[in-house]
């Protein structure tokens, strides 16, 4: 996952993307950065690490314009952090795009090898995310065929992107000259939406990956782009909307719900917050069967996505609720971490425990799922150096039993705790007392339970079922190769190596 904002405004907007991505954080730690427009021309600064630690008042001033787009990075693959995959990126013909993607394609290397053989474009870098740039440069490029763009040649040219590159992808895209264009894949699994403002100068438009950015920037939702669909925001700031894809298809990926957003955040018509909330009522008729409520002292949560399901879980049990963990704020989310040695050692620096909630209780632990078992394994140990005479653990997602492929960064078996193993087995793994899961089913109706339009959902690293159709072992395997030390494999990292020779300043 990564965090994209895009907006069209009557004044600069160097400060709305910098307060836009600031609030998008939490969707990625690794590199962050901001591409503006004025008088056609760009630009740009990115760099490694935190918002607040890339960007400089002498950077944001070298950011003027009215349009522009920003990006928050989390790679998705490998443990690659270099300052260059950075994002947005930039490509000068035929128009001049600058782009910023969230998400992950499954046919790169497809794409590339097209790339050098056909269209004649080069790929400077393993970034599948600057392979989606070019597909989108060579289809503007084919179609306009030297002529100004309009409207419909725009939308003709994300059909082309459709039609070729598969897997997950929300993008946000300016054109030089033209205005912002944002689309998200047939299938809607990487969440964008759209914001509108309206001031005395006439409206300003923003798309951004979770509706909390919109939130606090001061725009009304207006809705979320449909699998399949584009938007395009011209110079004159008109909103445009068109449907892309052949068969377009609603299935966006419950992990968001679980851990990934925001709780403040509202996708695809569901509340996080009250997502989760359904999860722990799930959650606790699953427990109840599997562990003697008398048996349970205290609910405690493992911060921070967690708390909802667990407050609602020891409501409906009627049990008592506490925090038992303090969490270090000023530590990166460990599941995001780019490596695995480096997100173990910050289990513990970033949770410390309240001893006295712990000493000689039998707790049960809720967390929002159960990915590599890193995390799992140390709080248990910590909750019973604490004093803890039994720890329960309950997960409010399912086991995570397969790879996921479409931007989260669990994408090979062998790291999974669950993969291969029976619940009991990765009870014993974390050295819990007992272990709770909850049921895919019941995970699917909590979410449903906020909004019942919402019929399917990419459920795959629970299920193992791809929703794009075209995930097959070979790829997996390929995948699992390329992390474990082939190089030369393609790199979904969501990442960029382009150094721009324009308006581009990338020290920090």
């Amino acid at each position: 996952m990564c965090g994209i904002l895009g907006v069209v405004a009557v004044g600069p907007v160097n400060q709305l993307l910098y307060d836009g991505l600031m609030v998008l954080q939490h969707r990625g730690q690794d590199a962050a950065g901001i591409a503006t427009s004025r008088d056609n021309a760009f630009f740009m600064h990115k760099g490694r690490g935190m918002v607040r630690d890339v960007f400089r008042t002498r950077n944001m001033r070298a950011l003027p314009g009215n349009m522009g787009i920003a990006h928050c990075r989390y790679p998705t693959a490998g443990s690659h952090s270099d300052s260059a995959e950075s994002q947005p990126f930039y490509v000068n013909s035929p128009f001049g795009l600058v782009l910023a993607h969230n998400g992950n394609l499954t046919n790169t290397t497809q794409l590339q090898e097209r790339m050098f053989h056909q269209d004649l474009r080069h790929i400077n870098t393993n970034s599948d995310s600057e392979v989606l740039l070019n597909v989108l440069a060579h289809e503007l490029q084919e179609l306009a065929k030297g002529v100004q763009l309009d409207v419909d040649t725009i939308f003709t040219a994300v059909s082309g992107v459709f039609r070729r590159c598969k897997g997950a992808y929300a993008v946000v895209v300016m054109i030089a000259g033209y205005g912002m264009l944002a689309f998200r894949d047939p299938f809607g699994i990487r969440p964008i939406v759209v914001g509108v403002n309206e001031t005395d100068a006439g409206k300003e438009y923003l798309v951004a990956s979770e509706s909390v950015a919109l939130d606090t920037l001061g725009f009304s939702v207006l809705r979320d782009l449909a699998p399949g669909e584009a938007l395009f925001v011209d110079m004159e700031r008109r909103l445009h909307f068109r449907q892309c894809a052949d068969k377009p298809l609603l299935a966006p990926c419950i992990f968001e719900y679980v851990y990934l957003a925001r709780p403040d955040s509202v996708i695809d018509g569901v509340s996080v917050y009250e997502a989760r909330l359904l999860m722990g009522e799930r959650l606790a008729d699953k427990v109840v069967k599997q562990i003697p409520v008398e048996d349970i002292d205290v609910v405690i949560p493992i911060p921070d996505s967690s708390r909802p399901s667990a407050m609602q879980l020891a409501q409906r049990l009627g049990l008592p609720y506490r925090e038992g963990f303090v969490r270090n704020r000023y530590i990166g989310r460990t599941f995001i971490m780019p490596g695995q040695a480096v997100r173990k050692q910050s289990v513990r620096q970033k949770l410390n425990t309240v001893a006295q909630e712990f000493k000689g209780k039998r707790v049960l632990l809720v967390d929002d799922s159960i990915v590599r078992g890193t995390t799992s394994r140390e709080i248990v140990e910590m909750a019973r150096a604490a004093g803890a005479h039994k720890v329960y653990f309950a997960s409010a997602a399912p086991p995570v039993r397969y790879p996921n492929v479409y931007g989260i960064d669990m994408p090979t078996r062998s790291e999974l705790i669950a993969s291969g193993k029976s619940e009991s087995e990765i009870a014993r793994e974390i050295g819990a007392d007992a272990l709770v899961f909850q049921d895919l089913e019941s995970l699917k109706a909590a979410v449903r339970g906020a909004n019942p339009g919402l019929m399917q959902f990419d459920c795959s690293c629970f299920d193992g079922i791809y929703v794009t159709g075209d995930v097959t072992e070979e790829y997996l395997d390929s995948v699992e190769k390329q992390r474990t030390g082939n190089t030369d494999a393609p790199i979904a990292d969501e990442g960029d190596s382009r150094q721009l020779a324009l308006n581009l300043d990338m020290d920090n």
